[in-house]
């Protein structure tokens, strides 16, 4: 008996429980400053990137241009222009990595690609598609920075 009783009640609140509807939380500055829609969603590009067609860089010349890679990547981020980047482990379609830029256009995505050292070189190739996201996807880097213990 106590255990049926125990098991009427558990059940009874756990229904009382998730039957609660739960009160959306929009804040209207915060998605005003992240230039969200009405489904807080905005615009984006996204960028694969792909091994280029230059395979005869030498050693010294690659690792020179993928520390400039990663200048483009920090000062992009920097400046707001990039929401997201990151490599892909090791795989057999030539993937090599992604950035998200933080613009509506792919024109404008193609002007900041052009900057990327290891692109111009063509050891990578992009690859961009405008994309549809959470505007809250370029509050990444702030929060990343708080998480980092070692810079890269």
């Amino acid at each position: 008996m106590k255990k049926s009783l125990f098991l009427f009640f558990f059940l009874t609140i756990s229904v009382v429980g998730f039957s609660q509807e739960t009160k959306v939380k929009y804040d209207e500055t915060l998605a005003k400053s992240l230039h969200a829609d009405e489904y807080g969603m905005k615009k984006y590009v996204f960028c694969l990137l792909k091994s280029g067609t230059n395979t005869t860089a030498s050693k010294e010349e690659t690792k020179k241009l993928f520390e400039g890679h990663m200048e483009t990547i920090n000062k992009l981020a920097k400046e707001g222009k990039l929401a997201v980047a990151g490599p892909f482990m090791k795989n057999d379609r030539n993937y090599r990595g992604i950035y998200i830029f933080n613009v509506e256009t792919a024109a404008e995505a193609e002007a900041l690609v052009a900057t990327d050292p290891a692109i111009k070189a063509k050891l990578l190739e992009a690859e961009l598609t405008p994309w549809y996201c959470s505007a809250a996807l370029q509050e990444i880097p702030e929060i990343h920075e708080k998480i980092t213990k070692t810079k890269m």
